[in-house]
């Protein structure tokens, strides 16, 4: 059975007896509660609830006319024909007075739903949906005519209201699926939000100026032409623009209905609102002051075009000073990273809502959501609006009557299988159709150095095991805080070091001691690979990170073969404290490093603490061929091309042999995705950034150092064949000895 992770209900958030004063005088305010640290998305003063999605905690209005449609289900209700006739106010106005305090408390209601949102019963359960998801479903036509309920949208929309609420962000990163809605869902929002606001600039931005005119075409304008007359503000120009939608007074209209010279003139006033959109560039809206940028397709912006330059520029039209007065509605699927997705990947990461400044907001200001696809693909989703995640063991039907047999997960499940030979055509579907971020922001085949068949392969065996278990985090102490002594490994959330094993007591700590010096115990078992860094800080503080990696060998000893099981990514405050860091994780397993030396700071903090016998030198010279500074310290340098190509053909020759799917059939047990999907990206003609690959082939290299041993010097065999030589000089031969 599928277990659904988007969204959970909590409990005892907040504790009962608060809830209920606080309810009881609706004290609630609509925005962030810093006290229990929630979103209050209730208009109400009250508040049931609490939703977490994506780690944000998001209180619901309190139950309130639970409204029930005939069918237990979200029904489409028809806008009545008297109404339907009124096309503007101006009409309105024209009508006798008993008409329309017939329709007084109906034009109310709909109102209020906008404002409030909306309770109905689904398949039995009272469900809330938000104001806005209640004018898209009611009140926006789109392509196919009424929007299906779906209980994705109804989370997305719950999420996008705590980010409208919470003063400290700048709205959403949405990380989806192909045809998710979005562009619908984010147009209905710029007429909703557009058609209730005063001197307000609503923009549009796309992957192309053509698609950003298509979206405020086919459907911003479509949108707003259909709504009835009592949300629909006086516009200027045409009813169908291409380039701006006006919600402000036309200047005919102050002659065209002039009235009899004995009555008075009745003031006629407008939004002075618009909406947008630009051509797609860096600059875009530079300038400008928007109470909402809808970014449609920000995942495929291609070169020149940057999403992350735009973003920078665009930031500032949604804020005065500190307070931000305007909302960004971002979504996308992922390109290739090299065609636009590594940006979005960079902002969708720098919007994680765990990891805020201390003015309260995220790297982007944006709060990232992912919905996987099982939650919204067409064709999987019920007459009630539910995903259908597993089998059904009865047929279902969907909102048209058609039958669902399988569960969406099995579906998508073939349709991998399907693509098995086909990396590239995978890799497009998992981008498409994702499960995970990882699917969101696969790369491409062909762009990689390595076998990425098999890199994703085991990436994706690791998801599923992804709360097994089999990864703790932690960090490396002395014992008692003493130096130079035992180190202990302590199991912590916010450690450095990441392992998949831990040898047994009498390996651990284990050091031979030779001529005075210490040398590792269990070099037989292990090395350790590490791409180190000297210099402590940057000015941008933007440097790479120090990388330490660990590689069993196979030996007789109780130890996983040829078995990653140590991963440090991570550049802390001084560079000192990196160096302890690999320090103690290389006295603990007992094993040799094998560092690069053209940053020699590591090596010779290791020298200067005694253990310059932990420090392999480079197997591909003899020790007599090694320079002063390599008999000093050890290490490799990284600037040879024959070090680059066998550093590279180290980790080729392992993802073939260890990772991914086996000829044995079973899976490869590298269990650290950042290795991962560092191999997934390397260049070598930029090793730069790729601080797991450098390490991790290291640890390769390190742990089969006798295959760069350098070829001994040939010389020739002399055989004797039995026969004396005679030296002929002078008058008599004489036999040589």
């Amino acid at each position: 059975m599928y277990k659904q992770s988007l969204y959970k209900v909590l409990k005892d958030c907040v504790e009962p007896k608060v809830l209920n004063r606080m309810n009881r005088y609706k004290k609630w305010d609509y925005g962030y509660n810093k006290e229990h640290d929630l979103i209050v998305i209730s208009k109400t003063g009250e508040i049931d609830e609490i939703y977490e999605i994506q780690n944000l905690k998001i209180a619901l209005p309190k139950q309130k006319d639970v409204f029930n449609f005939e069918k237990d289900k979200w029904t489409y209700t028809s806008y009545p024909k008297e109404l339907n006739r009124i096309k503007s106010v101006f009409d309105w106005e024209e009508y006798p007075l008993d008409f329309k305090e017939k329709w007084y408390d109906y034009i109310d209601k709909e109102f209020t739903r906008r404002e409030e949102g909306f309770w109905f019963i689904n398949k039995g359960v009272p469900t809330y949906i938000t104001g806005t998801n209640y004018m898209y479903l009611q009140w926006s036509k789109i392509d196919v005519g009424q929007p299906d309920f779906r209980e994705s949208n109804r989370l997305f929309y719950i999420f996008w209201e705590a980010c409208k609420a919470d003063a400290r962000s700048y709205g959403m990163c949405y990380l989806k699926n192909r045809r998710s809605g979005f562009s619908f869902m984010s147009s209905a929002e710029s007429v909703n939000l557009a058609t209730i606001s005063t001197d307000s600039r609503y923009g549009i931005l796309s992957k192309s100026g053509a698609d950003a005119k298509k979206m405020f075409t086919d459907k911003v304008v479509p949108i707003s032409v259909n709504y009835p007359f009592f949300f629909k503000p006086i516009q200027d120009g045409m009813d169908r623009p291409k380039t701006e939608l006006a919600y402000r007074v036309p200047a005919s209209k102050f002659t065209r209905r002039k009235l009899d010279s004995n009555k008075a003139q009745k003031e006629i006033t407008g939004l002075d609102t618009t909406i947008d959109w630009k051509n797609t560039g860096d600059n875009a809206y530079d300038g400008e002051k928007l109470r909402l940028l809808v970014h449609d397709e920000s995942g495929k912006w291609e070169r020149p075009n940057n999403i992350q330059n735009n973003w920078r520029v665009t930031k500032t039209t949604l804020r005065l000073g500190s307070r931000v007065i305007g909302k960004c509605m971002m979504g996308s699927t992922s390109n290739a990273l090299d065609k636009g997705g590594a940006n979005f990947k960079k902002l969708y990461n720098a919007s994680d809502v765990t990891k805020r400044n201390a003015n309260g907001q995220t790297g982007s200001g944006l709060y990232s959501l992912f919905i996987p696809m099982e939650w919204n693909y067409e064709g999987y989703i019920d007459s009630y609006g539910l995903p259908v995640f597993d089998t059904p063991k009865k047929e279902v039907e969907d909102p048209h009557g058609n039958k669902i047999k399988t569960g969406v997960i099995e579906y998508w499940q073939n349709e991998v299988n399907g693509l098995k030979e086909d990396q590239d055509g995978l890799n497009e579907f998992y981008r498409q159709f994702p499960r995970t971020e990882e699917h969101a922001f696969r790369d491409e085949a062909k762009s990689s150095l390595f076998n990425l068949t098999k890199i994703y392969q085991q990436i994706d065996w690791n998801s599923d095991l992804k709360n097994s278990g089999i990864i703790t985090q932690g960090g490396f102490h002395w014992v008692n805080g003493v130096k130079d002594t035992k180190v202990v490994f302590k199991p912590s959330k916010q450690g450095r070091f990441f392992v998949s094993w831990i040898p047994s007591l009498d390996m651990q700590n284990s050091v031979i001691f030779k001529n005075g010096l210490k040398w590792p115990g269990n070099e037989h078992a292990g090395a350790f690979g590490c791409d180190s860094y000297d210099i402590s800080g940057t000015v941008d503080n933007r440097g790479s990170n120090g990388a330490l990696t660990g590689l069993t060998k196979f030996s007789m000893d109780h130890v996983p073969p040829n078995h990653f099981f140590l991963e440090y990514i991570a550049r802390p405050q001084t560079a000192e404290i990196f160096f302890e860091d690999v320090l103690m994780a290389c006295v603990f397993y007992g094993m040799p490093i094998l560092a690069e030396n053209n940053k020699p700071r590591l090596l010779y903090y290791f020298k200067r603490r005694g253990y310059r016998g932990y420090s392999i030198n480079r197997p591909d010279k003899k020790y007599n061929k090694l320079s002063t500074t390599e008999r000093e310290i050890g290490g490799i340098p990284n600037s040879s091309e024959d070090i680059k190509q066998a550093h590279a053909a180290a980790i080729e020759s392992y993802i073939e042999d260890h990772v991914g799917l086996k000829e044995d059939g079973e899976y490869g047990d590298v269990y650290f995705q950042r290795t991962l999907e560092d191999w997934a990206r390397f260049n070598i003609n930029n090793r730069t950034s790729h601080d797991a690959s450098i390490s991790s082939g290291l640890a390769i290299m390190a742990c089969n150092k006798n295959k760069y041993k350098p070829n001994p010097e040939f010389k020739r065999p002399s055989f004797s064949l039995g026969f004396k030589k005679y030296n002929n000089e002078g008058t008599l031969s004489q036999i040589i000895e």
